[in-house]
């Protein structure tokens, strides 16, 4: 079990592989990073961008 930081704030979360703690931080990402998550300017490469960035910091975690 591996329990790292959102990569905006503070807030942790558990997970025994990646994708458990990316569904553990959901809610999380919804309700305090909404402007985030809804910024128009964030497409689908900078979302793979940033899902490659997190994964790495997970796996070397």
């Amino acid at each position: 079990m591996k329990t790292l930081s959102c990569d905006l704030c503070e807030v942790t979360a558990d997970g025994e592989t990646f994708e458990d703690w990316m569904n553990a931080l959901k809610p999380h990402y919804g309700e305090a990073h909404a402007d985030v998550i809804n910024d128009s300017n964030n497409g689908k490469e900078e979302m793979d961008k940033w899902m490659t960035s997190n994964k790495a910091r997970f796996d070397t975690a």
